[in-house]
């Protein structure tokens, strides 16, 4: 697809092709163009981890997600804006989006406490209080020059009651408006509202609702993948993405497996991301065309194959699956940075095959024809 040699002055979808409710675009930005449906890289703390910021380039990746909270926490907010922003920092030519840190809402419940004004959280690293609200939230992100910010929100933990669900999600709604007064508006930046309400459908469509009355320039789903299990999760989307504005991005956070992606992307999200094949990269797991294969495994202890003949990265290029199995056996440093750049790469091709399906109206058909191929791997292992 055509792209703008030049950064946008509007940030703007412009949806090139659908496929049923799946659709190819594109997402015009301050810092660039991003093709969709995209698979951003996770830079929690401005680096995607064991890669460097050209590698990650080279993958395919248009996009990258740092996170509020841990970057809040060093080097801090001051420092990067001191250094031109984060892109400028990290050396990141393209867009940039960043979590507000509510994901550590959960996941740190232990070290912080939570009230309708914002959170406290008592540092990790060294003990240290930090005040993060729907203002000082929209604040670093100014700082970090983030070209799409995410409103503060709480992701609520499952299982939860409708009833604790409930009180999270009108929270969470609270926040995104205070967010929204707090945003200072800059051409082809954007500001993303998060629906929340747990699995329960109703509340849901609640926070759909209260999210377009503020609006947004773009609407993320949260709060998902969190042990609810896929055929929830799907259900979730199915009742809330179709009451998204049509002409707006959607983003799933923290999604997820090849298989979720197929499935979100023939619902209508056109945005992901997810610790998963950076994670699976340092623990030996890679996933191929031919299924995952976990590289410890002694089968590939003598196996001079690439890992993935399919695959044009350096991993696969230029060694075996003997020597990969080597590195990690050794526990070198450059097993799971080969493997992590695999995956990567790995992602960004499924994305690519999936923008060019929906855009040849063969999107359903591509899919089945993935899944029957891993299914058989799996079979045939």
């Amino acid at each position: 697809m055509d792209l703008p040699p030049e950064p946008a002055a509007e940030f703007r979808m412009h949806t090139l092709a659908t496929d049923g409710a799946a659709r190819a675009g594109v997402l015009h930005t301050a810092h660039g163009p991003l093709q969709t449906p995209a698979f951003m890289a996770v830079a929690t703390a401005g680096t995607v981890k064991a890669m460097t910021a050209e590698a990650v380039r080279t993958t395919g990746c248009q996009c990258v997600l740092g996170n509020t909270y841990h970057l809040m926490l060093r080097p801090g907010g001051d420092r990067i804006a001191k250094q031109g922003g984060l892109r400028r920092f990290m050396n990141w030519r393209g867009p940039i989006l960043t979590d507000s840190g509510g994901f550590q809402i959960m996941s740190l419940a232990a070290i912080r406490e939570i009230d309708r004004d914002g959170v406290t959280f008592q540092s990790h690293i060294d003990g240290s209080r930090h005040r993060l609200s729907p203002a000082t939230c929209m604040e670093l992100q100014d700082k970090f020059d983030s070209t799409i910010t995410m409103v503060l929100d709480e992701c609520t933990a499952f299982p939860a009651t409708p009833k604790i669900a409930q009180q999270s999600m009108e929270m969470s709604m609270r926040w995104a408006d205070l967010s929204k007064q707090a945003f200072r508006p800059r051409p082809g930046y954007a500001l993303f509202g998060i629906v929340q309400g747990g699995i329960h459908a109703d509340l849901r469509l609640r926070s759909v609702s209260m999210l377009k009355s503020i609006g947004f320039d773009g609407y993320a789903i949260g709060g998902l993948a969190v042990g609810e299990g896929q055929a929830a999760m799907l259900r979730t989307l199915d009742v809330t993405v179709p009451n998204l504005p049509h002409g707006a991005p959607r983003y799933l956070m923290g999604v997820g497996t090849p298989d979720d992606i197929l499935s979100a992307v023939e619902r209508g999200i056109d945005m992901f991301d997810c610790v998963i094949p950076t994670r699976a990269g340092r623990t030996a797991r890679a996933y191929t065309t031919a299924g995952v294969h976990n590289l410890r495994n002694a089968r590939f202890a003598d196996d001079p194959a690439p890992l993935d003949p399919a695959c044009d990265c350096t991993a696969c290029t230029t060694h075996s699956r003997a020597y990969l199995h080597h590195l990690f056996r050794a526990k070198e440093i450059l097993g799971p940075m080969l493997l992590t750049w695999h995956n990567l790469t790995f992602y960004q091709s499924l994305m690519r095959g999936i923008r060019s399906s929906i855009m040849l109206g063969q999107f359903i058909t591509h899919s089945a024809q993935l899944r029957a191929s891993w299914a058989a791997s799996e079979v045939a292992r």
